[in-house]
């Protein structure tokens, strides 16, 4: 099946949304604590997916020939990977390596000189390692919400 990777728009909101909410409840929220999921997935609504399409976010999107979305990928200041999330249908076929190279080669058109970071989920560090990212620090627990600081210097590497 021919997946196309373009830049999101705002009408691509609810269709991210509906994509990362589940697979955030499936996938990293049974490492966190109950009282943070609320705000956690609070942040990935149609409304906050909208905010950052507007602020200072850019996003990815892997859609199908029928344009449904199946994948993507964001990140904060054009530096950090803030999601990256593919359906499950999808998985195991290379796309989370095409959207991250997407939306680190439209980083570096905007300015990144090699340098970015990523809180990742408990099970998603390997993937991450496998995209070059090591551990800054171990598992962290911030008031209820466990992730793995990591982060990936091309400069120096």
């Amino acid at each position: 099946m021919l997946i196309n990777i373009r830049q999101a728009v705002i009408n691509d909101a609810k269709a991210i949304s509906e994509l990362i909410v589940p697979l955030t409840e499936k996938y990293v929220c049974p490492s966190c604590d109950v009282a943070v999921h609320r705000v956690l997935l609070g942040s990935m609504s149609e409304e906050s997916i909208e905010r950052y399409l507007s602020e200072n976010y850019a996003y990815v999107v892997a859609v199908t020939p029928e344009n449904d979305v199946i994948g993507v990928a964001g990140i904060r200041a054009y530096s950090h990977l803030y999601h990256l999330f593919v359906n499950d249908d999808y998985q195991g076929e290379g796309l989370s390596r095409r959207l991250w190279e997407a939306i680190k080669m439209e980083s570096l058109r905007n300015g990144n000189c090699g340098r970015f970071t990523v809180n990742s989920a408990m099970n998603a560090e390997s993937v991450y390692a496998r995209f070059g990212f090591k551990r800054t620090a171990g598992v962290r627990n911030r008031r209820g919400m466990v992730d793995i600081p990591m982060a990936l210097d091309m400069v120096s590497d």
